[in-house]
């Protein structure tokens, strides 16, 4: 399961556990790139939780990538991909939080059919049929959950890497990502029975 520490894909493991052996996954550019908030947004759920570390020169890529177009829906979408690809080589069953009303990162079906051909694995999106607001809703039955603008919570999305990256380089950022993009981190577990 593809894990950034928050809401979706906290439920989204959550709902697979019924039927699934569920282990996180947290993907990072650089392997020192300490993520403590994520791990215990991970030790929360109660899943066992592993960072994994893309190849290097990928950060360039996508900086580069961002750059060009102006936006980062397609670096983060090759994010994703890559991601996808990764925890494909090493597990028969991969699945993410994506949800219905996401833009970025979403795969087509034929990007799907092709994973799952490629790899020989089964994808799968538990919340693909699910609204934001019921996702909210479900998530916080689980968890206690905090929200903030991108970057001012220590979440796992990958632009925190990418944002500091585009810094050491001398790149204005902010004209280049959304302004107000909602970030969620799961910060303790509920007792099911509690309202």
């Amino acid at each position: 399961m593809l894990y950034s520490g928050g809401k979706d894909s906290s439920l989204a493991a959550v709902l697979l556990s019924r039927d699934y052996d569920v282990e996180l996954l947290t993907f990072v550019f650089d392997e020192t790139h300490a993520v403590p908030s994520i791990e215990a947004a991970a030790k929360e759920t109660g899943f066992p939780w592993k960072k994994l570390v893309f190849a290097p020169g990928f950060l360039d890529e996508v900086v580069d990538r961002i750059v060009h177009d102006g936006h980062p829906a397609n670096a983060i979408n090759e994010i994703h991909r890559r991601s996808l690809c990764a925890a494909a080589q090493e597990y028969e069953v991969v699945a993410d939080g994506t949800r219905r009303d996401d833009r970025v990162p979403m795969r087509t079906q034929s990007e799907v059919q092709s994973l799952e051909m490629k790899y020989g694995v089964s994808y799968i999106r538990p919340l693909l049929g699910i609204g934001k607001k019921e996702i909210i809703r479900l998530a916080e039955k689980f968890f206690e959950i905090a929200y903030g603008e991108t970057g001012t919570i220590p979440n796992g999305d990958f632009e925190n890497e990418i944002r500091s990256e585009m810094t050491r380089r001398g790149i204005d950022f902010v004209s280049l990502f959304p302004k107000n993009h909602e970030q969620s981190l799961i910060i303790k577990k509920k007792m099911v029975n509690e309202p």
